[in-house]
């Protein structure tokens, strides 16, 4: 049992498909002069600029039309929250904590939903610094639609873009629990009672 026995699993590509987790009649679909599996193969990056290039392209049926714009777009948001290195087929149990908060986020991005208080927990997790300005323009993308975001997080660049502060401490564990300051980036900054306005106001 895999579920109980995870550490005995193991996984071997199939020696029929090669690993594209196919049968053969579907191997043999193609589009845009590729086979399936290999569009499935392809990263975020990849498949985005294929599909974005395929969308721009006049199509006979407009169902397709639409369903190539939806497709390009739904890879467009996850680039931009700094996922588009990962593979189409990539499983999703082997995603990270961060990259799999970041996922959701992009699905919630083409929700177009109204209203929603959104908690997220370090989602710069594991995330590659020149990504992390692109991961908060899409969380400012939501918040520019009328709903509200509560960030846990580490990261400098984000706090300090952040519209309300709040920092509570002073230590880990049993030792923090305290809300030591609240209020707008600056005040928190100017806050003596702040441990983080403190590091972020002299960071030396």
């Amino acid at each position: 049992d895999e579920a109980a026995f995870p550490e005995l699993a193991s996984f071997v590509p199939c020696p029929e498909c090669r690993g594209a987790r196919l049968k053969a009649d579907a191997r043999a679909v193609r589009y845009a002069d590729r086979p399936l599996h290999t569009v499935t193969a392809m990263s975020v990056n990849e498949a985005a600029a294929l599909f974005a290039q395929l969308a721009a392209e006049e199509h006979p049926h407009r169902a397709l039309t639409v369903l190539l714009a939806e497709i390009a777009q739904r890879s467009s948001f996850l680039r931009e929250v700094g996922l588009g290195y990962l593979t189409l087929d990539r499983p999703a149990t082997t995603l990270s904590g961060g990259e799999a908060q970041r996922a959701r986020l992009a699905t919630h991005l083409g929700g177009g939903l109204l209203g929603v208080c959104y908690i997220l927990d370090e989602p710069t997790l594991g995330l590659h610094p020149r990504d992390t300005q692109r991961l908060i323009d899409a969380l400012r993308a939501l918040q520019s639609r009328g709903n509200t975001l509560l960030v846990v997080e580490h990261d400098e660049s984000v706090i300090r873009q952040a519209d309300w502060l709040i920092d509570i401490g002073p230590g880990a564990g049993k030792n923090g629990g305290h809300l030591l300051a609240a209020g707008p980036t600056p005040e928190v900054l100017a806050n003596p009672a702040s441990v983080t306005g403190r590091c972020l106001a002299e960071p030396d």
